[in-house]
């Protein structure tokens, strides 16, 4: 296997690092500071034992502990690596100010990858030599349990370069999807907001309450698209398919997209769903449901794995 390198140690860093680790890359973690690399490994050095529990990984913890590198320079972390995948604050300029580093640091040949979850390559790319070998590949968090990546390159990213991440993603077990152009939000962010959007209209206008809406798609739509996309799925929900589905509900898709103007997220409508949530899950047992999510989604992930396609 390949070397790779982490840019910065933070929840993603260390999220894809367990990815790339897993898998059987050498893993090389640099941070600004420090105490983030240390506390990286603490981190997946408690989380590989869940894993194997789960059936997720087949390898002793300590085989790919032994495959993660931390480094206390920059140009130590890029040395003989094949792709770096920076995981910096969410600001153009940090972003800009680091790939100019790893720009005149790494090989030409190496790819530079960004998990950034909103801002287009192009914002912080524009100005490079070496501009062609970046893009972005925004995970889903955390990336060792929702395997999904969008590849997202700039206008001047290559082709080629998008084939070879293509290629080292599946490699490392992760699920790529290509966008072919910039968009705000990529597509994964994209989805999410007309659901969550529609939500909250939803509650805004007395039609349901947010307990209700969270029952809907936990027990309704996100059992079929647990396995199943939103094409799939209607193409499975008429007898003749897509085109048959098209024809059969067409019009109801027009009369609610017509009722799906763009809804302020106001302080009171944020109020009233957050006082909804904190009745069921009080902030005292936050980080509590948050391993418990992870468990699950853990274990969808083994049953996943375990079934054929």
């Amino acid at each position: 296997m390949s070397r790779v390198a982490i840019v910065g140690a933070g929840f993603i860093g260390r999220a894809w690092s367990i990815v790339f680790a897993r898998a059987g890359f050498d893993v090389q973690i640099w941070d600004p500071f420090p105490e983030a690399v240390a506390g990286s490994r603490d981190f997946i050095a408690a989380r590989l034992p869940e894993l194997r529990e789960a059936g997720l990984i087949s390898a002793a913890p300590e085989e790919i502990l032994a495959r993660l590198h931390p480094c206390a320079t920059l140009e130590a972390a890029l040395e003989g690596v094949v792709h770096v995948q920076e995981n910096g604050p969410e600001r153009v300029d940090a972003k800009r100010a680091l790939f100019e580093r790893m720009d005149a640091i790494a090989p030409k040949q190496v790819v530079l990858a960004s998990s950034t979850s909103g801002i287009p390559a192009s914002a912080f790319t524009e100005g490079l030599r070496g501009r062609q070998r970046c893009l972005v590949a925004h995970p889903v968090n955390p990336p060792y349990l929702v395997p999904v990546v969008e590849l997202c390159p700039a206008p001047w990213t290559s082709d080629e370069v998008v084939a070879t991440t293509r290629a080292l993603m599946v490699q490392a077990g992760m699920v790529p999807a290509t966008v072919k152009r910039e968009v705000a939000g990529f597509v994964l962010n994209r989805l999410q907001v007309a659901l969550v959007a529609e939500a909250f209209r939803l509650v805004a206008d007395g039609v349901v309450s947010p307990e209700d809406i969270d029952a809907t798609v936990k027990h309704g739509l996100g059992l079929r698209w647990s396995f199943m996309g939103p094409f799939e799925t209607i193409d499975l929900n008429a007898p003749g398919g897509v085109a048959d589905y098209c024809a059969r509900y067409g019009g109801l898709y027009d009369t609610v997209q017509a009722e799906m103007t763009p809804l302020a997220l106001t302080p009171e409508l944020v109020a009233e769903v957050d006082s909804a949530r904190r009745s069921a899950l009080p902030m005292q047992d936050h980080a509590a449901r948050l391993a418990w999510r992870d468990k699950r989604l853990m274990a969808l992930l083994a049953h996943k794995k375990a079934q054929a396609e």
